[in-house]
């Protein structure tokens, strides 16, 4: 991935973080364990596997080798190809949108739309674009399409992985989710009042904010004080 692609999601600079303690859910098939690493890296455990979700940053010594790698989009801070490979073992599936072919020729290729089941996981990548903001006129960070958000399911608990979006009316329309991931940092996503504003619109039990750079957080979490929404604030750097 070029530098000039990195640069373009991630105008600050991001030390090593290494992973922290790992966020427990009950489900159906037993306890889910999420643990956040970096920026928009973090992984998942339950029942014997594991998925990683854009392994492109942080210190992932410590991270177990996939069963399941996500990639939600073609920039440096989501896809690192040489991560990709270290995390691999025999068997490793690895979800890309169409624009990753070339970085990832062997990843399973998911649109918009489209629904997997892999082992306990059932996969549902949805829309991750934006609305308004671009570099210039006319012209959009990210374009409908080019890029997925993720619905995962395990054990009945519905997580939603949102990558790199503003909030879209695909994002306020979703139904029963009851772990979120949501960016806000600018430019290049959406400013932490127009995420609460999503997020208040597909209620999700728990939100972690991620993906949000230096942005202010006090101000996602004053927005949703009381709607009954679990804000968890988590040191992404």
């Amino acid at each position: 991935m070029k530098l000039s692609t990195l640069a373009l999601c991630c105008a600050f600079a991001l030390p090593a973080f290494t992973a922290q303690a790992a966020e427990e859910f009950k489900t159906q098939a037993g306890v889910l364990k999420i643990t956040p690493i970096q920026h928009a890296t973090f992984y998942m455990e339950g029942g014997g596997q594991v998925v990683v979700v854009d392994p492109a940053m942080g210190d992932l010594s410590a991270v177990p080798k996939a069963d399941l790698i996500l990639l939600t989009d073609i920039h440096g801070d989501h896809l690192n190809p040489g991560n990709i490979k270290n995390l691999s073992k025999p068997g490793t599936v690895v979800i890309i949108p169409g624009a990753a072919s070339g970085d990832v020729p062997s990843g399973t290729v998911m649109k918009n739309g489209e629904t997997k089941k892999i082992g306990a996981w059932t996969l549902e990548a949805v829309p991750m674009y934006n609305l308004k903001r671009g570099p210039s006129a006319g012209k959009l960070f990210h374009d409908k399409g080019r890029g997925n958000g993720y619905i995962v399911t395990y054990g009945g608990l519905r997580i939603y992985i949102a990558g790199d979006t503003e909030g879209t009316p695909e994002m306020r329309a979703l139904k029963n989710i009851d772990v979120a991931f949501v960016p806000m940092n600018l430019p290049y996503t959406m400013p932490p009042e127009e995420a609460a504003e999503a997020v208040k619109a597909f209620h999700p039990k728990v939100v972690y904010p991620y993906h949000f750079g230096e942005s202010d957080l006090n101000v996602f979490a004053k927005a949703l004080a009381g709607t009954g929404i679990d804000v968890r604030i988590r040191k992404w750097y």
